[in-house]
């Protein structure tokens, strides 16, 4: 023991000395060690995030301990509670908000107040697979938010960006309930393949396609769910999208969900529309007049007692509503959604015409796994109900005799007048028109379509390599419609239509079926990289991916039935069912140096099971470069200069739309109702060849652009200036063929060669910034010259052109022609002679053009076209306090329309009918036409500018504030639709799709009233 002590006491000792001499050392260990454990101690901090602006709690807010994975969301009242060391910084972050950078200190209680970005959504532009800033797009793109969009009663999506785009032409395909619009993105890239864009819904491209039972396919999409369109016109921006861009592409991006507490908003609109103008046809008092000057005494004795205005009698007031209500937030602080519900109503200035919609969208937006993966559920879907005006009506009222009465009173033909003949067997006289009013209210024809649209998007970062994330889109495209078409079997246009021959009984009406379904799928994967590089403060962003889409229709056919249901719902052959696939693989680079040279680089390769496996693939490349001028240093401080870029881009893009989905190869089809056998009383549709072209391949269309994009005064003042110049070559254009060679004389094949090149320039400025008062004016020009420049396999100085275009006068007329040197769909047309004193045509005599002596249809010379050469869109939008006021006009210049019924209803023969009467054309008055010359109907007379200046619509706005306790939010506004038109042109509207004015629905007038609630 003692030696144990003496041992350890001398050791106690030793450890004594040592502390002695190096007591400075061990007060500095202990300090340190201190320190770094009160460092590292967890403390718990709360706090609530609220907005800057509102003052009120933003829920789920990100807040993450800077440098590590703890991280926590805040509550429906912005409240949070995190564990951290009190060293510790956090970073507080939500979409749409500036992230804050905070030190937590001795804080155990924190207020953080969120400003919004300055980087606004709408300064980020979705392009192709993606999104991106747009100061740093490098091809020609336009995006327009909801904010820009067309006001009043809109009915289809494309409607509310009119005017808006320059390079972008939308003209509304008549004024029916639902109707479509033609839409053209710098001109048309092909002649007998589609014109029609690409239109991409929320990643999902949609069938364009009409589906049985509905007008227009993008009318099963209900405009209140739009958040932006971005329209894509270059192939720098397109060629992504290979086989189906060559005529630009149309993204439209729903409303999404946002966190914060739940948010409803309810819209409502109520309107009136009228038709502001019909066909100018006579008077009663002038059709009398004319037939006692003109008649024999049989003819004058056919003129009626009565007055009246059959055009009148067709078209109402139409009334019309559109109800719209949503919601959005984010469930338990996690899960941003947005649920929207909308039901049109919308009535037909035709009379009898009604489209009625209900539509549901969802979209759910989560992030998961600490936010690496995002996902984006949509759901669309539309019921549409619509009872179909018979059009046929809008004829019969323009040629009708006004001297006749609306009813006969007669008990026959459901009491309406109609031209008879006592000779005949079912007591009509034949080949005249019928009673409109009579057309109208003795036709049922009623059709439903569904359609749902979904998709979900999972877009994953991988852990395993920062910057490299994964993206997969499945979606699905649906749409079912059906259909009954009847008329009952006293109507006089199917009186005594069918004849049984087993009892030799004839029946009377129409009962008819129709029925199709459309299906797409969708797969698209790919894995982007971004990274920001050591070097040059470079910046690289790469994508590379597969898609698959497949597309089926199922066609059901059915026999006509008599009204009585003899042979109803039989079907000719139980269904046909075509369908085609897309394969593509695609990859994309971007890439960024010192933040103002940049480069994007793209190819697609796509496959396409509508040509031969020897041409099925075909590559489409494009690149884009973009100089930010505005930062190099010579101009990065200027004060006047806020935005300068320059863009120059080539691509290519392909072209499989629009054209036969099997006719690569021999194939049979089914026969329609003029060519059936007949076995016993009964007759069938059998399958008969059709004609083919095996060597079939892409039609190509390259694109080069070049673009300046600038602002002034802090973006006060912004546009854009770009020159393009497309050239389409492989053109799928319809040729004829050899005879005898099969049951087709023509067949679409890969021959010739088009340009288009053009102009478009773009300016928006603030004219008025004022706390009180701002006024913005937006203006756009576009300027497009198109020519076909080659149509045979080898030249051929006789060949005249592809005529086609028939009209509805006249057996086997054509009024346009493909021409090399030509615009393509031009007029084709003999050159009227006028009478040099008069200054009117004279009747019958065109120039013999070539001079050989005799005028017939060498003569026929290319005289205009239905395309306008510029158009125009105008913007204004004002407001002062609670007020606020705006207009959209557009102007179409050099665009032509052939005045069918000038042409059908202004001569003489048509007048005095074999036994009967019709109606005139005005202009019948001034030149007196016979209508018995030859060639007449081609007469260059009737092709007639239609260049106009149209005001869409004027708008005006009150933001009546808080309403029911301050628990909502009031806005009111009311509309005109369709104000006013200025032009020479003397037809119903000069702004018709396709060139041709022949019984066109007229645009009506629409007075809206609209209120929209927010709580």
């Amino acid at each position: 023991m003692c030696n144990y002590y003496t041992r350890n006491g001398l050791f106690n000792n030793l450890m004594i000395a040592f502390m002695r001499k190096n007591l400075q050392f061990f007060l500095m260990l202990v300090m340190c060690t201190l320190f770094a454990l009160s460092a590292t101690a967890q403390k718990t901090v709360t706090g609530r995030v609220t907005s800057a602006a509102t003052g009120e709690g933003i829920s789920g807010v990100t807040v993450t301990v800077k440098g590590s994975r703890t991280s926590v969301q805040t509550d429906a009242n912005g409240n949070f509670s995190i564990a951290a060391p009190a060293n510790a910084r956090l970073l507080v972050s939500s979409v749409g908000y500036t992230t804050q950078d905070l030190v937590i200190g001795s804080n155990a209680n924190m207020s953080i107040n969120l400003v919004q970005a300055t980087e606004r959504l709408e300064d980020v532009v979705v392009v192709a697979y993606g999104s991106v800033r747009k100061k740093d797009l490098t091809g020609a793109v336009t995006s327009i938010s909801s904010k820009d969009f067309q006001k009043g009663n809109i009915t289809t999506p494309e409607q509310l960006i009119a005017g808006k785009v320059a390079g972008v032409s939308i003209v509304s395909n008549g004024g029916a309930p639902g109707s479509g619009s033609t839409i053209r993105i710098r001109g048309g890239a092909s002649l007998s393949a589609t014109n029609d864009p690409l239109v991409v819904i929320d990643g999902v491209p949609v069938n364009n396609e009409i589906i049985s039972g509905n007008p227009n396919p993008l009318s099963l999409i209900n405009p209140n769910d739009i958040e932006t369109f971005n329209v894509l016109k270059d192939a720098a921006a397109t060629a992504l999208y290979g086989s189906r861009a060559s005529n630009g592409v149309i993204l439209i991006t729903t409303k999404k969900g946002r966190a914060g507490k739940p948010k409803f908003n309810f819209n409502t609109q109520l309107s009136a529309g009228k038709v502001g103008k019909t066909v100018d046809v006579l008077s009663a008092e002038q059709f009398r007049a004319y037939v006692n000057a003109n008649g024999t005494t049989e003819q004058k004795a056919l003129l009626g007692a009565a007055n009246t205005n059959w055009q009148d009698e067709i078209y109402q007031t139409a009334i019309s509503t559109d109800n719209n209500i949503s919601v959005s937030g984010a469930l338990l602080s996690k899960l941003p959604y947005r649920l929207s519900l909308g039901y049109l109503n919308q009535n037909g200035v035709l009379r009898t015409g009604n489209l009625q919609r209900t539509s549901v969208g969802l979209n759910l937006s989560p992030k998961l796994l600490n936010n690496n993966l995002s996902v984006d559920i949509n759901l669309k879907g539309s019921l549409t109900d619509s009872r179909f005006a018979n059009q046929g009506a809008i004829g019969s009222a323009g040629v009708f005799d006004p001297t006749q009465p609306v009813k006969s009173g007669s008990g026959r033909y459901g009491g309406y007048f109609e031209y008879l003949d006592g000779n005949a067997q079912n007591g009509l006289r034949a080949l005249t028109p019928r009673n409109p009013v009579g057309l109208l209210e003795q036709t049922q024809d009623n059709g439903q379509a569904k359609r749902a649209i979904g998709n979900i998007i999972l877009d994953y970062k991988l852990p395993f390599l920062k910057g490299l994330r994964a993206n997969l889109n499945l979606g699905f495209d649906a749409s079912r419609g059906e259909g009954n078409y009847v008329v009952n079997d006293s109507a006089a246009q199917g009186y005594k239509r069918f004849k049984d021959p087993a009892t030799n009984i004839f029946h009377g009406g129409t009962r008819s079926n129709y029925k199709q379904e459309k299906n797409s799928k969708l797969l698209e994967f790919y894995l982007g990289y971004g990274k920001d590089l050591n070097f040059a403060k470079s910046v690289v962003d790469l994508i590379a991916g597969y898609a698959y889409q497949d597309f089926s229709t199922t066609n059901y056919f059915f026999n006509d039935a008599t009204y009585d249901g003899t042979g109803a719902g039989i079907p000719k052959f139980p269904f046909e069912k075509p369908d085609y696939t897309i394969l593509s693989y695609f990859s994309r680079l971007n890439y960024s140096i010192f933040n103002k040279y940049l480069l994007t680089a793209s190819v697609r390769t796509d496959g396409s099971s509508r040509f031969a496996k020897g041409n099925r693939w075909s590559v489409f490349p494009a690149v884009a470069l973009a100089w930010k001028i505005k930062e190099e240093s010579f101009l990065k401080n200027s004060k006047n200069l806020s935005d300068l870029k320059l863009r120059i881009s080539y691509g290519e893009t392909g072209q499989q739309e629009g054209i036969g989905l099997y006719d690569y190869l021999p194939f049979y089809f089914l026969s329609n109702d003029q060519a059936q056998y007949q076995f016993g009383n009964n007759f069938y549709s059998l399958y008969r060849p059709s004609g083919y072209y095996g060597g079939r391949k892409w039609e190509t269309t390259a694109t080069s652009n070049i673009g300046l994009d600038y602002g002034f005064a802090n973006n006060r003042i912004t546009g854009s200036l770009d020159f393009y110049y497309k050239e389409t070559t492989d053109l799928l254009n319809e040729i004829n063929q050899s005879a005898l060679t099969n049951f087709s004389n023509k067949i679409v094949a890969n021959v010739g060669s088009m340009t288009n090149k053009g102009v478009e320039f773009a300016i928006t400025g603030d004219v008025i910034r004022k706390n009180n008062f701002t006024w913005n004016l937006g203006y756009n020009v576009t300027y497009n010259k198109n020519k076909i420049t080659k149509l045979t396999i080898s030249d051929d100085p006789n060949f005249r052109g592809n005529q086609f275009g028939g009209i509805s006068i006249g057996t086997g007329t054509t009024l346009f022609v493909n021409q090399v040197n030509q615009p393509s769909n031009s007029f084709y047309v003999y050159k009227q002679v006028y009478d040099p004193t008069t200054g009117k045509p004279i009747d019958g005599l065109f120039e013999d053009l070539n001079r050989d002596g005799v005028v017939n249809d060498k003569d026929l010379y290319v005289y205009q076209k239905p395309a306008p050469d510029l158009f125009m869109g105008f913007t204004s939008n004002a407001t002062y306090k609670n007020w606020n006021a705006g207009f959209t006009m557009r102007a179409s210049f050099n665009n032509y329309v052939y005045n069918n019924i000038n042409a059908g209803l202004g001569s003489r023969s048509n007048v005095f009918g074999n036994g009967y009467l019709n109606n005139a054309y005005s202009d019948l008055l001034n030149t007196n036409i016979s209508g018995t010359k030859n060639g007449q109907y081609l007469s260059d007379y009737y092709i007639n500018n239609a260049s106009f200046l149209r005001m869409d619509n004027a708008n005006l706005g009150y933001n009546a504030g808080k309403v029911f306790n301050d628990k909502a939010n009031l806005r009111l506004g009311f509309t005109v639709n369709n104000v006013f038109v200025v032009t020479k042109y003397k037809g119903l509207d000069p702004e018709i799709s396709g060139g041709v004015d022949n019984n066109f629905y007229p645009r009506p007038r629409s007075f809206v009233l609209g209120a929209n609630l927010d709580f």
